[in-house]
């Protein structure tokens, strides 16, 4: 069953950040069908925002969309990944 994430966690987030309209959020491709990476990307400030202080707001993110992957009986597994706008993508291959 395909997610669409963004509609999931646009009313979630928006309200957390400064500048809701320059989110972008994308699944990116897995090599396994239980595994699922969501990006979200966002202005430096707004992604400070979201993952808060020692990552207790993007904690609680990751508690909530986690829900979603149990809801069908799937117990597909969603990860999330943070950037900012203008970040140097550095741990390639890792």
């Amino acid at each position: 069953m395909e997610r669409d994430y963004a509609a999931i966690l646009h009313p979630i987030i928006d309200p957390l950040i400064e500048k809701p309209e320059t989110i972008l959020i994308r699944e990116l491709p897995s090599a396994s069908r239980r595994d699922t990476t969501i990006l979200i990307v966002s202005e430096p400030e707004d992604t400070a925002r979201l993952i808060g202080r020692r990552g207790m707001v993007a904690n609680a993110l990751r508690e909530v969309i986690g829900i979603a992957g149990k809801v069908d009986g799937t117990n597909e597994r969603i990860h999330l990944k943070f950037e900012s706008f203008g970040e140097e993508n550095n741990d390639e291959g890792k």
